[in-house]
């Protein structure tokens, strides 16, 4: 089968496409023939080596984390899934393993059932930023009309999800993305929009309950100035160092930096599955064939698109 690699760290030149073996399934997984598979901003940190602490540096590594695809063949215990199936999930160690292949061998607790009303390519941009979102949603704790938000950098995947989650819960939501984004960001939830390439968020007066930074260029430093005297700043992109000195930090502090990790897993499943059930909207704004996966990459690595990127399999 083909699948995409790479054999050192760096940028997209070191992706190649090799030819390697069918994978074999053991007796908890499921054998998954790939139809799409969702880019996220992990893959390249992964990749150009800025997470080598946690992904090691041995090669050849794939890439790719979230996938949709049917189901070729299930091993002796699994039990809840058929060859056949149309479902979608995440490879289970995101540091070494890769969805951009052929086909993947994966637990059956890392799958769940693609719902019927949204296709291959939306399936496969739910579990990381979906997980994520909801994830943000429980640090945030108690919810309501009152709740004052702003989200920094809305309308990619993380904050599609996002926006039409709060929004759920009636929420006051500020959403701050570029001129093109502006219609999406209202679409999905948000009931102040602010254009980046016009305004500085920063030069306003009004202060949140909750802060969350989703385009990573924020900071908690200057999110301060925007926080209510016992506010939250969610920073779900945190380096290793702030994840622990956020923790001392808020000890003495009433405004909290969450320092925000987030996996997949059946709880948030079931959260966004009910959302889709009810409505939930997916945006891929750009689809690349399986052979373009280097410029699907180049593409999403630029950053500015709107909702997901996606690598399709014909």
């Amino acid at each position: 089968m083909k699948a995409l690699v790479y054999q050192k760290f760096g940028d997209t030149n070191v992706l190649q496409t090799i030819e390697e073996p069918k994978p074999s399934v053991q007796s908890n997984q499921v054998l998954i023939k790939i139809k799409a598979v969702s880019i996220n901003p992990l893959d390249w940190k992964i990749r150009k080596g800025e997470m080598k602490l946690m992904s090691g540096s041995t090669f050849p590594k794939h890439t790719g984390v979230d996938f949709a695809g049917i189901i070729e063949d299930t091993g002796a215990s699994v039990t809840n899934f058929k060859k056949g199936d149309e479902v979608f999930g995440v490879v289970k160690n995101n540091m070494k393993e890769g969805a951009l292949a052929e086909y993947v061998a994966v637990p059956s607790t890392l799958v769940w059932k693609k719902p019927i009303q949204i296709n291959f390519v939306q399936a496969a941009s739910i579990p990381i930023v979906g997980a994520a979102a909801v994830t943000t949603l429980q640090k945030m704790g108690s919810i309501n009309a009152q709740s004052e938000i702003l989200i920094n950098g809305a309308t990619g995947g993380f904050g599609m999800f996002l926006l039409q989650l709060l929004k759920q819960k009636q929420a006051k939501i500020t959403a701050v993305t570029s001129t093109k984004a502006l219609d999406f960001a209202k679409k999905w939830g948000a009931d102040v929009v602010i254009d980046y390439t016009k305004e500085n968020v920063l030069s306003q007066k009004k202060t949140y309950d909750t802060v969350i930074d989703l385009s990573g260029k924020m900071g908690y430093i200057n999110a301060k100035q925007l926080m209510k005297p016992k506010a939250l700043f969610i920073n779900p992109t945190p380096k290793p160092v702030e994840i622990i000195t956020s923790f001392f930090k808020n000890l003495f502090t009433g405004k909290k930096h969450i320092a925000m990790l987030s996996n997949p897993s059946t709880d948030n499943m079931d959260v966004l599955l009910n959302a889709v059930d009810n409505g939930l909207q997916i945006e891929v704004s750009k689809i690349f064939s399986f052979v373009q996966s280097k410029e699907a990459y180049q593409y999403a690595e630029q950053g500015r698109y709107i909702g997901k990127v996606a690598v399709e399999f014909n």
